[in-house]
């Protein structure tokens, strides 16, 4: 019967072969066309054809569709009977990234018969002999895990994103076998990039008709064998979608009459989504109208008329990413473009001759789209709809098209961003109104003094940076007669278990130091002479301040008290300020936990990595106690921000306690871990800085105004809310960036040409001492169609929103929610994509991505696997930092954190010698057209950014790693020597010093390249990343590799179903999650 059978079979085989498919084919809509099948060749040699894809400002038809592995899709093809042996010999080592086959049976069956795969899948593999190289041996699974995902892993602690790692490394990438080309599995077509899209995936090869209609056979293959015929480079990759959004901005921008493009951010573009981040910085920006995307960025820029409308979509977020204090870049130099100021005058809205003209009921500023009538006599507001007379004073006349013929020479009706002088005493916060003159801002630097601080060479560090350097960083504004240069006052103070005042009058000759022991009341000692003596001015009290500086480590040096202060400090300072009627800030210079018995804002010791990773981490991560909270609340209503260096050892500090302090009052938070002078010293001394002098408003209060039928309906990111879209700040941080949740009131307007306008309002006090408002305006288009939405959504607004939304839920709720709160709406927004925007004959064995959000799900992986989520493994004081990092975080940081930015830089600067030693494919790769200038940025470089696994790292290869707080230089195993000796002055990887965290100063080109380099990236970071050098083996390396977020975590089965989760299994996932929504 056997025999039988098999001639039965045999007798088939023929009537199989002619019924072979070629490839399928892909027009621009996304519908697989048949063709005529090609010659029969090696599936390595079948070159898919496809067209480019539409841009998204032109496309109309279904974005591109990934073509999953046959064990997801609805019916998975059996395998024909084998009558021959295989094509191609069996594989002794699994692809690299899954795990080894199951091991066979001890008694296979009988029968069915042998059978091999369809034409272009690999044969069965013969069980493994040792894993891969570079990798643990992994033992088989008990059970199997669900359908998407491969067998756990076993355990593996790996360190925080941002701090050095505890232990060796587990892994490192293996050379590869051949020069320039990663190692690739036998029978697999080798991955090829000249046809790619990113928005297309198909299958390796073709399939048979009528096959998939049979039932499977008994010895089918397992899914984790079928997955891999998912290669990574067949997924929609991050680095190809930003290359790709640059040049079709690049390409699509107006062209000016001195030949430059320029974005343009107004009516032209109303609807369309802005250039992503990565873009922002490398194009032209004009505001013709609009807030650029720097200051306001939306998730939507077409909104949905009605909130149904908007639940259909699955999870679209409605919101706004907002930066107020954003430095605007331009011809991605970096350079600042200065925010127009328009001397807006006039008696609207019932003030005095001099008040700003506003609308009458719902207090908008003036913008381009407010509507004039009765010949310029009245405006009606674009946001409540109300007519408000116009000033005599701002009166103008109106042109044939119903504008004011002023309107080109008047800032606030022409552009998007403005500012305006607020002299009059209604802008004044507080008991500040009450001052006749507002003095200049005070920044007072609070140095602890305790034995810590001293023996670990804080105190004397910071000593001599301001005593050198304090001059120079210290930021000055122009006073309003246009020649006066204005810097904020200055102060210091220390601290150990009591606090000491310095009295720095430019009367006195020496420093006078006066003690305050009352720690249970707090206060300033100088009483009504602190304005003279506590906050001088630095230039008058220079000698002084050089004499203070210089004696406080020797004054200091043998103390043994241990006990330090915190509250008590912050109380003093704030007392000091508010009894001259000064604003300003506070930069706290601290050592570890507060535990003085006698003052207020004790905290103990509740440290327990026991419940990080578990449900009840969030009363771990949560603030402890109402206090701290409390008196930063106080000090935003007093106008002072503050700024918390964190300078500990390994002891518990409790940042997330005190970490409320910058988050609430608009300051910044920075945190070293093992701190020592000797090795955190420039780092510290450059984040001081950046901090000092990117601080240029205080005394904040901002408010968020939409047009009808549109609300406020939550503020993420920090700050002290007071109301509906209203917030205030002691201080205001240029990198400080809140998301706004909007909401609907009621439906908007049908009418297309009404668009949605919203309009951020930020109070302020500049260097200068006098009130400032910074008005940005958005319009955004109205929409009835669910497929507008997808067009106009942006990924990095809506993920910048999701992470903060999430981390305020982790703290509430837990680590599981906050994680679904990522996870869910990504599947949502697919399934509805799916259900409502894709024709119904598509395959349900393709995930369909919007064009707009095709990076969604390798953003969302990457984010629920990162250390501000699932940190288990790092101690709690690093996680609660990370998580307050992230939510003050705008999207430029956000994205480059969650995806960090991987760059060869072998080739810097081009040269022969370099690109004989090295793959001249990796030159191509690496680094485009670039000037071979040592004073080159990244843009002039062109360095060309690649996907974030280990699989794109060869070992004659030079890497530099970045995700905005640490950085990263890996050594391959056969670098160049010549690259070695111009670079690090040694000719082997072996010699290289790992535990330097700057690189050498060498007279070299390539030598100035690397380290100018390295000091761009901490300038566009506003923040000095710590540089470290790893080589293949090093303890360092398990960490750098836990940044290569497509790949799998290390701890990936400690996770639960999904977390940790290679890019690859994640798409699987959703795909599963989608089809099970779709029935």
């Amino acid at each position: 019967l056997l025999f039988d059978n098999c001639l039965s079979m045999k007798s088939q085989k023929p009537e199989l072969q002619q019924k072979q498919w070629a490839p399928a084919q892909y027009n621009s809509t996304g519908v697989s066309q048949a063709v005529a099948p090609p010659p029969a060749r090696h599936p390595a040699q079948n070159g898919q054809q496809t067209r480019a894809p539409v841009p998204p400002s032109q496309y109309n038809g279904p974005p591109g569709q990934l073509q999953l592995p046959q064990a997801y899709q609805s019916h998975p093809p059996p395998h024909p009977p084998q009558s021959h042996p295989p094509p191609h010999p069996p594989q002794s080592h699994p692809p690299q990234g899954f795990p080894p086959p199951h091991p066979p049976q001890s008694h296979p069956p009988s029968h069915p018969p042998q059978s091999h795969p369809p034409q272009g899948f690999p044969p069965p593999q013969p069980p493994q002999s040792h894993p891969p190289q570079g990798f643990p041996p992994q033992q088989p699974p008990q059970s199997h895990p669900p359908q998407g995902f491969p067998p756990p892993q076993p355990p593996q602690s790996h360190p925080p994103q941002g701090f050095p790692p505890p232990q060796a490394p587990q892994r490192h990438p293996p050379p590869p076998p051949t020069q320039g080309y990663p190692q690739q599995p036998q029978g697999y077509p080798a991955p090829s990039t000249a046809n790619y899209q990113p928005n297309q995936l198909t299958q390796s090869s073709a399939q048979q008709p009528g096959i998939h209609q049979m039932s499977p056979p008994a010895n089918i293959r397992s899914p984790q064998q079928q997955q891999r015929s998912l290669h990574p480079d067949q997924m929609p990759s991050a680095v190809h979608v930003l290359e790709d959004d640059l040049r079709r901005f690049q390409a699509s921008a107006s062209l000016s009459s001195s030949g430059t493009r320029h974005y343009e951010s107004g009516p032209a573009n109303i609807g369309r989504p802005p250039p992503l981040v990565t873009s922002v910085d490398r194009l032209i920006m004009t505001d013709c109208g609009s807030s650029l995307p720097t200051f306001m960025r939306p998730t939507l820029s077409s909104v949905p008329r009605t909130s149904d409308l908007l639940k259909s979509s699955g999870g679209l977020a409605m919101g706004l990413i907002v930066a107020p204090m954003m430095p605007a870049t331009k011809s991605g130099s970096g350079g600042s473009v200065a925010i127009a100021t328009s001397e807006l005058g006039g008696s609207g809205g019932g003030g005095g001759e001099d008040s700003i003209v506003r609308c009458i009921r719902c207090r908008a500023y003036m913008s381009p789209y407010m509507a004039w009538l009765d010949g310029g006599r009245r405006f009606q507001c674009g946001f409540c709809g109300a007519r408000t007379d116009t000033p005599q004073s701002y009166f103008a006349h109106l042109d044939q098209t119903g504008c004011r013929v002023d309107a080109a020479y008047r800032l606030e009706l022409r552009l998007g961003s403005y500012e305006l002088p607020a002299p009059g005493l209604e802008y004044r916060r507080g008991d500040r109104a009450t001052f006749n003159e507002s003095p200049p801002p005070g920044i007072v630097f609070a140095i602890d003094v305790s034995y810590r601080a001293v023996h670990s060479g804080l105190t004397a560090l910071v000593c001599d940076h301001l005593r050198r350097r304090l001059p120079a960083f210290l930021p000055s504004e122009t006073a309003p007669d246009g020649q006066t240069q204005i810097s904020p006052r200055v102060g210091f103070l220390t601290y150990d278990r009591s606090v000491h005042f310095y009295n720095l009058s430019a009367s006195l000759s020496q420093p006078q130091s006066l003690i305050v022991s009352d720690l249970e009341e707090p206060f300033a000692p100088l009483g009504a002479a602190i304005s003279g003596g506590f906050l001088v001015d630095l230039s008058s009290s220079a000698t002084l301040i050089d004499q203070l500086l210089e004696s406080i480590p020797q004054q200091f040096a043998g103390t043994a008290v241990s006990d330090i202060i915190l509250g008590p400090v912050v109380e003093a300072t704030l007392d000091a300020f508010t009894s001259c009627g000064s604003v300003g800030k506070l930069v706290l210079l601290h050592t570890g936990l507060p535990t003085c018995e006698s003052a207020p804002g004790k905290l103990l010791q509740r440290d327990n990595r026991k419940l990080l990773g578990t449900e009840k981490e969030s009363s771990l991560l949560s603030p402890v106690g109402d206090y701290y909270e409390a008196l930063a609340k106080r000090c935003s209503d007093s106008g002072l921000g503050v700024d918390l260096f964190v300078c500990t050892d390994a002891a518990y500090a409790d940042v997330a306690t005190l970490g409320q302090l910058p988050f609430i009052t608009g300051g910044s938070l920075y945190k070293y871990a093992s701190f020592r002078s000797d090795t955190h010293g420039n780092q510290l001394a450059s984040d001081l800085e950046l901090a000092v002098s990117n601080c240029l408003a205080f005394d904040c209060s901002m408010r968020i105004r939409t047009s009808a039928g549109i609300s406020c309906s939550d503020i993420h990111g920090g700050f002290n809310i007071v109301g509906e879209g209203i917030l205030e700040a002691g201080a205001f941080s240029s990198d400080r960036a809140v998301a706004v949740e909007l909401r609907h009131d009621s439906k908007l307007a049908d009418d297309d040409a009404e668009p949605v306008l919203a309009q951020c309002a930020l109070l302020y006090t500049g260097l200068s001492g006098h009130r400032r408002v910074r008005v940005h305006n958005l319009a955004l288009a109205t929409t009835g169609q669910l497929a507008d939405m997808y067009r106009s959504a942006d990924v990095d607004a809506t993920l910048n929103l999701l992470v903060k939304a999430a981390l305020k839920l982790l703290l509430k709720k837990g680590p599981l929610e906050a994680r679904s709160a990522l996870v869910s709406p990504c599947v949502g927004i697919l399934t509805a994509y799916r259900r409502h925007c894709v024709s119904a004959g598509s395959s349900m064995g393709q995930l369909i991505l919007p064009e707009t959000l095709k990076l969604l799900p390798v953003y969302v992986n990457a984010i629920v696997k990162s250390d501000a989520f699932q940190g288990a493994d790092i101690s709690t004081d690093d996680r609660s930092y990370l998580m307050y990092l992230c939510s003050m975080m705008d999207a430029v940081a956000s994205n480059v954190y969650f995806y960090p930015r991987l760059m060869p830089v072998h080739h810097l600067p081009p040269s022969r010698e370099a690109d004989d030693e090295s793959d001249s494919d990796e030159a191509q790769d690496g680094v485009g057209d670039g000037e071979e200038s040592d004073s080159a940025d990244l843009c002039e470089l062109n360095l060309k950014q690649i996907r974030c696994s280990v699989d794109r790292l060869k070992q004659n290869g030079v890497y530099l790693l970045e995700n905005g707080i640490v950085m990263f230089l890996w050594l391959g195993s056969k670098v160049s020597s010549t690259w070695l000796l111009s670079v690090f002055g040694v000719n082997s990887v072996a010699n290289v010093r790992c535990d330097q965290t700057e690189l050498p100063r060498l007279d070299t080109p390539a030598s100035r390249l690397i380290r100018r380099l390295v000091d761009e990236i901490r300038l566009r970071r506003r923040r000095h990343l710590r540089l470290y050098i790893v080589r293949p083996g090093d303890k360092f390396e398990s960490w750098f590799l836990n940044f290569l977020v497509e790949d799998r975590a290390s701890d990936f089965s400690a996770n639960g179903e999904g977390w940790g989760s290679s890019y690859v299994d994640f798409l699987l996932h959703v795909h599963k999650e989608i089809r099970s929504k779709l029935g």
